[in-house]
């Protein structure tokens, strides 16, 4: 092959390896297999080898990296590269566009234009003729860092484009799966592995050998074209594309009358951004029209023009106020730290899982500590860190099993050989569930007619029921098959568990079990709550608020809510229609008052009037003071309450009076 052959073919060479790149490394598609790609770019080394005067700088082979660097090469932009100014809530996005309403001749935005904002590394790239000769990282916005050979080693860095003087923006990252594909690397060849992609992506960029950023799956995403002039943001990325550079592909315009559909669009995306190739923290917003967003400024670092609405962080700081433990079904000893409320992915927590006294110890958590929580899926968030800094003078290690013999002077607990979890000793997780559905199934609770003591242990060692959730999938024709058990049995049942999907929240709270809280303490916490959401989210400081509540029955309370296996529990109960009804504000008659019943109803028992005297809002005690308010007396009533009443001066009523009592009270 002659020179002019050579050349003719090495230009036919470039034109199908840059088209394969595009392909695959901007639009994720293949045109020939890797292995053909290889080979063509081989053959073009060759000749290039052969004939080294035709190579140049925009050639697949110049992809390379070069030699090391002593140091970067200080740049000052052309135009400042700026930052935006974050935002948290549709009212500050609405507060946001108001201030520049003020600005903006006539008043009103027309367009809106949205893009996903990139987790990764700022760099501004740029042609002349045509030609890739420089990149440059962001800096302070004024003055970056000339990091030209590692950007070009990037693939989908285009090293040609048909325009002449053009300069680009955008952001260096790492998807998320090479990402993990490197760490499975890393895990194989027994290194450590890498934090996150953003930092690997920022990390490879600053290295001074381009070999380094020439082994990493570098991407850069555009998200600017700073010249030419576009007339709008999306003008602007439609050139982008044109020019062969890869954008998000989440870019949106909405008009000014589309606000509501923008906002509806920002939620969706926060829903859905966790399957995108690349990490996001947020999406950005601005006015679409270049001419009025320039004409508005810059204020400090941030333009007026455009705000980052940042989505719910993952992570976030808070102090351990104090660490209860929790005795789940299975009867293992769950430590939780009970937080300063903090909202981490849009919800407000309250408390963190610490798994076990080993987790403490490795941590190090103690009572007024700040660390670093986060949520990853978990029904309830982890402690990531201790902020060592931050630890106030006087702390203590956390003594694992003193708070169990303080938290539970009344039990004793094991830690068995070979495992990491306490358990409550002597007490298996069978005859623990078998008490939890029984208690749940009691007159007190949920009433349910046919779950006495042997028909729990029936269904239950069978392996019918493993969970309070699992008595709503019975089904008739297997209860109808057990020993104690017939048709009509069975039937009755079903028909006694189906009647109480929908419990009143005072009866469901006490059917919970929670240590500490009795039928009365439900009532009470019903009643100040008036839904068991509102109860899962109570803090300490308003447990406290309700009456007869103190600090041993409000860290229960806490803790109960805060053990993963009890937070399943609820939601698969929700999920089979189970479903507690919220306590309104209806009108409590016997409020303030006190009761005592004492003797035989002949038409109620005894726990079934006290039950109805709570739901009109009195008070059931079992004792009489100069406080009770009356004494409800039936057959062969306690002569010593009868005679203590009539000491303080108490009034008495018979049955006949306290049904008057509470059908009035209806």
């Amino acid at each position: 092959m002659n020179r002019e052959e050579a050349e003719q073919r090495i230009l036919k060479l470039r034109e199908l390896i840059n088209d394969y790149r595009y392909h695959y490394h901007v639009l994720d598609e293949s045109i020939m297999s890797e292995a053909a790609a290889d080979s063509l770019k081989h053959e073009l080394s060759l000749l290039e080898e052969q004939y080294p005067d035709l190579i140049t700088p925009d050639s697949p082979t110049q992809r390379v990296a070069g030699k090391p660097l002593d140091k970067f090469t200080k740049i000052t932009h052309e135009k400042r590269m700026i930052s935006l100014a974050d935002v948290f809530s549709e009212e500050e996005i609405r507060d946001w566009i108001a201030r520049n309403e003020k600005l903006i001749p006539g008043g009103k935005i027309k367009e809106f234009f949205t893009d996903i904002k990139m987790d990764g590394l700022a760099c501004s790239l740029k042609y002349r003729d045509g030609v890739f000769y420089q990149a440059v990282t962001r800096g302070d916005g004024l003055v970056g860092e000339d990091v030209t050979l590692n950007v070009k080693t990037i693939e989908n860095v285009p090293l040609k484009i048909d325009a002449d003087k053009v300069e680009v923006r955008g952001e260096i990252v790492i998807f998320k799966k090479d990402f993990e594909l490197l760490n499975e690397k890393q895990r194989k060849e027994g290194a450590a592995e890498f934090a996150n992609p953003r930092n690997l992506a920022a990390g490879s960029i600053r290295q001074l050998d381009p070999k380094v950023a020439a082994s990493r799956p570098l991407k850069f995403i555009a998200y600017d074209l700073v010249t030419p002039d576009s007339s709008t943001w999306a003008e602007a990325y439609e050139k982008l594309r044109e020019l062969g550079f890869q954008t998000s592909n989440e870019d949106r315009v909405f008009k000014y009358s589309e606000m509501t559909q923008m906002f509806r669009y920002i939620h969706e995306l926060d829903d859905y951004r966790k399957g995108l190739k690349f990490n996001t923290d947020g999406m950005v917003i601005k006015i679409n029209d270049r001419a009025v967003y320039e004409r508005l400024g810059i204020v400090g670092k941030t333009p007026r023009g455009a705000v980052a609405f940042k989505f719910p962080a993952e992570e976030s700081t808070t102090v351990v106020k104090d660490i209860v433990i929790s005795i789940g079904r299975t009867g293992a000893a769950t430590p939780v730290a009970i937080l300063e409320p903090v909202v981490v992915a849009g919800t407000t927590v309250r408390h963190a899982s610490l798994h076990n006294a080993d987790e403490i110890a490795r941590l190090d958590v103690r009572i007024g500590d700040t660390v670093i929580i986060y949520k990853a899926g978990d029904i309830i968030p982890q402690v990531k860190e201790v902020l060592l800094t931050l630890r106030p003078e006087g702390t203590s290690v956390f003594d694992y099993e003193k708070a169990l013999k303080e938290q539970y002077p009344e039990l004793e607990f094991e830690r068995p050989a070979g495992e990491v979890v306490y358990r409550v000793k002597g007490e298996s997780s069978d005859v623990i569930l078998k008490r939890a559905i029984e208690y749940y199934a009691s007159k007190p609770a949920l009433n349910i007619e046919g779950l006495g003591e042997k028909n729990v242990e029936a269904l239950i060692d069978t392996g019918l029921v493993n969970s309070i959730a699992d008595l709503y999938k019975l089904r008739e024709g297997d209860v109808a098959k057990l020993e104690r058990f017939g048709e009509v049995s069975a039937h009755n049942l079903i028909t006694a568990i189906d009647a109480s999907r929908r419990p009143k929240l005072a009866k469901f709270i006490t059917a919970l079990g929670i240590r500490h809280v009795g039928a009365a303490t439900a009532v009470s916490l019903a009643r100040r709550f008036k839904s068991l959401k509102a109860l899962i989210e109570a803090s300490e400081e308003e447990l406290l608020s309700v009456d007869d509540i103190g600090k041993v029955v409000a860290e229960s309370i806490l803790a109960w809510f805060s053990d993963e296996d009890n937070l399943k529990m609820l939601a698969d109960l929700e999920e089979l229609g189970v479903e507690a009804q919220s306590e309104s504000d209806m009108v409590l008659p016997l409020a303030g008052k006190s009761y005592i019943v004492t003797g035989t109803l002949s038409s109620m028992g005894r726990e079934e009037a006290e039950d109805k005297l709570r739901e009109l809002g009195a008070t059931v005690t079992s004792s009489v003071t100069k406080n009770t308010t009356a004494l409800i007396v039936g057959e062969k009533p306690g002569k010593s309450k009868t005679d203590k009443a009539e000491k303080l001066g108490i009034g008495t009523m018979d049955e006949t009076e306290f049904l008057e009592l509470i059908n009035e009270g209806r």
